[in-house]
């Protein structure tokens, strides 16, 4: 690689997309991509959400040079996604949603395999699989041909491989679909290892808890275009309804409390909700000024308050207030295993 391959410095960004369009079946097909226009700052993780079918797959696969888009461009770590694909290859690293390892051959032949493919040295490439193997707990299953392993194990082995180039952006597409809590949380804590040692990755995932986990940023897409986008805490704040949960000192208050806030008129069209497991009150609030004359009228009537909080939307219902779906099995219907493709 020289200098001259290299595209100019991209402002802090690793991924940058602008128009991308990619459709199916001819001029009166399906757009999986209409327009896309995107940002991943280095060093971060971004979350793309979306419904089944949105095109978050797609938008993968441009983005490794697996299909190339009808218009539009798209830059990844300084390469130019349609001009450099080659170079590109050698800066990405890519796990699908579903393991493709070559099931007769030992863990560590999967990793010596593509670190050889990369053009790693034998050394280096032994070196570079034993070090993953360890890293991702498969040490003592290395011999071991992958069709015996577990699919958890699977997916270690496929997040293992990713790594062998030592990429600087990391593509994750349903990383943790079928696996179990345990897996899920150990892939969980290797992509923030990851990040912290300078990777860029973006996800996509319906898990709205795997978002909440790894996501810095979030980008919401349906039918092929980017609907919302932002920080967790902005996205829920867009849609509004906080919560006021409200905790009497005197616990045998609770019900009065909430009798009491639904006559003052201050919870508007919305009703007190007691929740007696917490021993709380809770009440829909749109505005700060609303939330002070709340807090004030109980003052006023005599209560003494034990505890105060306000909670924003979850992300499962930032979701569904978004693209009108509720979050569903990690599924895109463009989805189907890719890991042979980026080795080569």
């Amino acid at each position: 690689m020289t200098r001259s391959d290299k595209n100019p410095s991209n402002g802090g960004h690793a991924v940058e997309v602008r128009g991308l369009v990619k459709q199916y079946g001819g001029p009166q097909g399906t757009r999986a991509l209409d327009g896309v226009d995107l940002d991943v700052r280095e060093g971060t993780v971004l979350g793309v959400l979306g419904p089944n079918g949105a095109g978050k797959t797609t938008l993968v696969r441009c983005l490794s040079t697996l299909i190339t888009p009808d218009s539009g461009s798209a830059t990844v770590a300084g390469y130019d996604v349609l001009r450099q694909p080659r170079q590109l290859r050698r800066k990405i690293g890519l796990t699908g949603q579903y393991a493709s390892v070559d099931e007769k051959l030992s863990g560590f032949e999967n990793l010596y395999m593509i670190g050889r493919l990369l053009d790693l040295s034998r050394s280096e490439a032994k070196r570079r699989a034993g070090e993953l193997l360890e890293r991702f707990s498969l040490t003592e299953a290395a011999k071991r041909p992958a069709a015996t392993y577990s699919g958890g194990m699977r997916r270690r082995l496929d997040l293992a491989a990713s790594m062998i180039g030592r990429p600087a952006v990391l593509y994750l597409d349903e990383p943790t679909t079928g696996l179990d809590p345990r897996t899920r949380n150990e892939v969980w804590d290797e992509v923030k290892r990851m990040v912290g040692e300078g990777v860029t990755v973006l996800l996509t995932t319906q898990y709205m808890e795997e978002a909440e986990q790894l996501a810095s940023e979030l980008t919401v897409i349906d039918r092929g275009r980017i609907i919302a986008g932002g920080g967790i805490a902005e996205l829920k704040a867009k849609i509004g309804g906080r919560t006021l949960r409200v905790r009497p000192a005197d616990p045998a208050e609770l019900r009065a409390m909430a009798a009491d806030l639904d006559a003052s008129g201050l919870t508007g069209l919305a009703t007190a909700t007691v929740d007696a497991e917490n021993g709380t009150v809770l009440v829909p609030i749109q505005s700060d000024e609303q939330l002070t004359a709340i807090v004030g009228a109980l003052a006023e009537r005599g209560y003494a308050l034990g505890d105060i909080a306000t909670e924003l939307p979850s992300l499962d219902e930032v979701f569904l207030s978004i693209t009108g779906q509720k979050a569903s099995a990690p599924q895109d219907a463009d989805a189907a295993p890719i890991r042979e493709e980026v080795a080569a």
